[in-house]
């Protein structure tokens, strides 16, 4: 019988192995791939010291196809929980010198205790997708796993924040978990991800694409919209995934950090009394009001490379949590289009499930018109802008820096959508069209009958300016609470976050809303 020192010897000659995963050659091998192991990722991830592991002697039980002689440590992925700038997180991280860090039935469940845990105990959720997708020698249980996977996203969606960091392949069924979570970061040149590979679309559809063009870091981060980040290295998105946490509260019963301000929290910036242009078809930089109105340099951009007509982020205000939605003037004229739509109802839903009130930068002409916008079902992607809004129970402030015109007005965040406090500048422009539309519609007979059709024109454009190119209208309708001076909006937007924060509202009874999607 083994003494106390064998044992002991043997468990550290046994965890020394196991942590090793597939051992000297494959670690070689990932790292000339230009990729780290999962073990040195989570090196990058948690505070030095404070990474407990679970499941490292775990062991699949498959014996089909010669399986029971095969040694795979961990079932190919490290899971376990540690600090991350002194705040507890969950994570999982497949490891791919592990047989292709392939999912099975134990692999799966220890995603699985990974997410059940975060939601249990109240913590963020941090995945790395690293795999060569489903181990086929386990069959069913694969695809079973899986399932459990995606189930315990969508239970712990709006409980706990998910993010996942795609640092290789992520193929096949496997791309729906990342999918299912709140943040998805890809490391360029490595990260991929599809349905499909490219050898099968080639036999089924006859199409050639190379793997980054069908589902690489760039494509997901600026046409697909599915990554929200990508990043150049790993360094670079564990950066992400530090940052994005700060910005958030463990979960959804907590309110988000509020960090101490060292200058002035009122400030005025005098820049913006002069930024907007006056000539309407001027673009000008969202960007530029929206950092000089949160805290320097509090402003990180969500998703930046993707619908670039609209904005979202998250910001502090006076050291408060904050996140942005933004029309971009630079792009479209900042028109709302179906990828906006989308990206903006995601965010606001995310906020409002984890206590972020919601700070709006208004500057819109409306909806982007064309044929393949009405075919593609602008009506239905805008519906969920409306809908998203209106069912937000966070504080909710909302500023007009320009137009805000029509429907585009509405899906904005206006009074009747639940803005708790809605400010104008004097730049603003609040009407159902532009003058340039208007005017056509309203005055066509007396426009018919004038000697001098342009001139009438000309003057009917000046007057429904002076009626309708301005915010008082709205004001006088309680529609608008205060018309302020530009360069005193951080002011009014940190009174109207103080005045909210106690904010308590109650929506009807029901199972569920039923979001247009």
């Amino acid at each position: 019988m083994a003494t106390s020192k064998e044992k002991l010897a043997l468990l550290q000659k046994e965890s020394a192995r196991l942590r090793k995963g597939g051992g000297d050659k494959a670690i070689e091998k990932q790292h000339s791939s230009g990729k780290r192991t999962a073990r040195e990722r989570l090196d990058l991830l948690f505070d030095a010291g404070t990474f407990q592991e679970t499941g490292l002697f775990a062991k699949h039980r498959c014996t089909n196809f010669g399986m029971d002689q095969k040694d795979l440590p961990a079932d190919g992925v490290v899971s376990g929980s540690g600090a991350v700038n002194g705040r507890l997180v969950f994570t999982a991280s497949q490891d791919f010198t592990v047989v292709a860090g392939t999912a099975a039935e134990v692999h799966c469940r220890k995603f699985c205790q990974s997410i059940d845990e975060g939601m249990r105990f109240g913590a963020p959720v941090v995945l790395f997708e690293d795999s060569g997708g489903a181990r086929i020698q386990e069959g069913v249980d694969s695809l079973n796993g899986y399932g459990e996977i995606f189930y315990r996203n969508t239970l712990a969606s709006g409980v706990v924040p998910q993010i996942v960091v795609v640092a290789g392949p992520c193929a096949g069924g496997a791309v729906y978990s990342p999918a299912l979570c709140d943040f998805v970061i890809m490391v360029k040149g490595t990260g991929q991800m599809f349905i499909t590979g490219p050898k099968i679309i080639k036999e089924v559809m006859g199409e050639e694409v190379s793997m980054q063009d069908l589902g690489g870091a760039e494509v997901h981060a600026a046409k697909s919209g599915v990554a929200h980040f990508m990043a150049e290295t790993e360094e670079e998105a564990l950066e992400i995934v530090k940052k994005i946490l700060s910005y958030l509260p463990s979960n959804n019963l907590e309110d988000p950090p509020r960090v101490r301000m060292a200058s002035a929290p009122a400030r005025p910036a005098l820049e913006l009394n002069t930024l907007v242009p006056d000539d309407p078809r001027t673009p000008y930089d969202m960007k530029k009001i929206i950092e000089l109105v949160v805290d320097e340099g509090s402003f990180f951009e969500v998703s930046e490379r993707f619908a670039r007509n609209f904005i979202i982020g998250f910001a502090r205000i006076a050291g408060m949590s904050v996140g942005i939605f933004a029309n971009q003037p630079q792009d479209k004229a900042g028109c709302l289009d179906i990828d906006a739509s989308d990206k903006a109802a995601r965010h606001i839903r995310f906020c409002n499930a984890f206590n972020v009130p919601l700070v709006n930068f208004v500057d819109v002409p409306g909806f982007l018109p064309g044929v393949a916008q009405e075919h593609g079902g602008i009506i239905r992607h805008g519906a969920k802008m409306l809908h998203a809004y209106s069912a937000a129970t966070v504080p909710k402030v909302t500023i007009i820096i320009k137009k805000a015109y029509g429907g585009s007005y509405l899906a904005m965040c206006c009074k009747a959508l639940g803005a708790d406090r809605v400010l104008a500048w004097p730049t603003a422009e609040i009407a159902v069209m532009g003058a340039e539309m208007a005017v056509p519609l309203i005055f066509r007979k007396d426009l018919k009958a004038a000697d001098d059709p342009e001139a009438r024109r000309k003057e009917l454009l000046e007057e429904y300016k002076e009626k309708f190119s301005n915010p008082y209208r709205a004001a006088e309708r309680l529609q608008v609470d205060e018309v302020i001076v530009p360069a005193e909006t951080r002011k009014h937007v940190i009174r109207a976050l103080d005045i909210t924060k106690s904010k308590r509202e109650t929506i009807p009874a029901k199972k569920n809303d039923n979001i247009p999607l």
